[in-house]
């Protein structure tokens, strides 16, 4: 039970620099929402996006490295070694993405359509993102918590102020003060919004500077060639990863005519922020959880510890999908402030619950982690992948956005089961599945009733939720009791 102490502590702390600066950043989406600050709904899907690809080209420039050096750190003695090669490793590649992409940029523009514009501001944001990943890495090793979260947050602060100062303080301020004119461009909106991020990165990068001032620059060939062969598998888990999680939009753009592209994606974009609550808790628990399953792996019988983390998981998972569900329509309006985006609202309870499966399989991916079987996250991922783009191939023209929530959930319910299946085999963990199964099948039942039949009718939604939570208590109340004891 102290390790399940010690998961806690660390998934609170990290849960701060995690869930903290989301929420803080979740101010971006009444803010972009609002009218006026945009032009139009098609704006906020144009910057969607551009972010779709964002992700996809930041898990390109890590190549799984992270996970490579959390691996190592723990496995090797000689840990100075572990960090300096990982660090040469991405200032080199790092670097060189740098110039091949300010080269061709113009090409990269036109390739994807986005503005070149745009383009060079996220080259910029992606290098100085890239520069950052082993110093926080390095963090979370090293039992660093509080130094973590607070860079972190800080990042999200300075993003958030300045997107507030060029969004809606410079425009009033243009008009008053001969400066403040000569900067404000009309229409630039878009820019700023990158603008703010780049800056934000940059700030960042230097606060974690002093990491490659103390570390020792050791590059071991012999054992880069090792970590690469380890992070490879989680450079494709990754980019399958990106496909399922914010392709659609890149596909929605390319397959909805041209006229009506954008603005679905702007409604379908705002409306998935609604699973944010959801996204926060996985993210959270995924940063807790990751250093414990590695640093825990040689303990005594560490399986029915797993076991224990996954129940905790979909009982605190299934509380949040059913009262998210149950006032998502009181949520919505301070969350999105325009009306021109509660058309795509049909998708929250689909993407919550894509969102819980992805967490689940996060839990259930510590066998082939622990057991240097990445490849198996990189099968499944890859599999989850191929789902996802095959059925928005086959929906998005019959169903638009609808389809992608549905491919989202559905290839992250398949990458669940079959991360389950596999693990059974190669690593069995005691999962109590009658349990696990109890709480997933009443959560979904009493969302579905409560979205789809009784939307609105808080008189069976509240009482629904309440069920559930007494269910939840009294399944679980003596686990909790022995941990708060401890």
């Amino acid at each position: 039970m102290s390790g399940l102490k010690t998961l806690f502590k660390q998934t609170f702390i990290y849960g701060l620099a995690t869930v903290l600066p989301r929420m803080l950043s979740f101010i971006l989406v009444p803010l972009y929402t609002t009218k006026g600050v945009l032009s139009s709904v098609a704006e906020y899907g144009k910057i969607n996006i551009i972010f779709s690809y964002f992700v996809l080209f930041n898990v390109v420039l890590a190549y799984g490295m992270e996970t490579a050096f959390f691996r190592f750190f723990n496995k090797d003695e000689d840990k100075d070694a572990v960090t300096g090669t990982s660090a040469i490793s991405l200032i080199i590649s790092s670097f060189l993405f740098f110039v091949i992409a300010l080269i061709f940029q113009n090409q990269i523009a036109s390739y994807i359509d986005i503005d070149v514009k745009y383009i060079n501001l996220v080259i910029w944001i992606l290098l100085f993102d890239a520069l950052v990943i082993i110093p926080f890495a390095w963090l979370r090793a090293t039992q660093r918590p509080m130094r973590y979260a607070v860079i972190k947050i800080f990042n999200v602060v300075v993003n958030l102020g300045l997107n507030l100062f060029f969004l809606l303080a410079l425009k009033k301020l243009a008009i008053h003060n001969s400066f403040f004119e000569s900067i404000y461009k009309p229409n630039f909106e878009i820019s700023y919004i990158f603008i703010a991020n780049l800056i934000a990165s940059g700030i960042t990068l230097l606060l974690m500077a002093l990491f490659y001032t103390k570390i020792k620059y050791v590059f071991n060939a012999g054992l880069w060639k090792t970590m690469m062969r380890y992070a490879f598998p989680v450079l494709i888990a990754g980019v399958a990863f990106s496909i399922n999680e914010t392709f659609d939009r890149i596909l929605l753009d390319k397959l909805l005519p041209e006229n009506i592209a954008e603005t679905e994606i702007g409604m379908y974009s705002a409306c998935y922020k609604l699973a944010l609550f959801m996204t926060l808790f996985a993210t959270a628990y995924r940063l807790g959880i990751e250093p414990y399953f590695f640093s825990h792996s040689k303990s005594e019988n560490p399986q029915n510890n797993y076991a224990k983390i996954l129940n905790f998981f979909v009982a605190f998972g299934s509380i949040i999908l059913l009262s998210v569900v149950v006032f998502a329509d009181i949520i919505k309006p301070i969350v999105i402030r325009d009306e021109a985006y509660y058309e795509a609202m049909w998708v929250v309870p689909i993407i919550l619950l894509a969102n819980f499966c992805l967490g689940i399989y996060h839990n259930l991916s510590v066998w082939y982690k622990i057991t240097d079987r990445t490849k198996f996250g990189a099968y499944i991922s890859v599999f989850g992948a191929l789902v996802t783009l095959a059925l928005n191939f086959w929906l998005i023209p019959v169903m638009s956005y609808k389809g992608s929530a549905i491919a989202t959930l559905s290839a992250y319910g398949l990458m669940m089961f079959l991360s389950y299946y596999f693990g059974s085999k190669y690593y069995p963990i005691p999962y109590d599945l009658k349990k696990i199964a109890l709480y997933l099948s009443i959560s979904i039942l009493f969302s579905f009733l409560s979205f789809y039949v009784f939307r609105e009718n808080y008189l069976v939604g509240i009482p629904l939720l309440i069920v559930f939570l007494t269910i939840v208590y009294f399944s679980e109340k003596n686990q909790i009791k022995k941990l708060l004891k401890k």
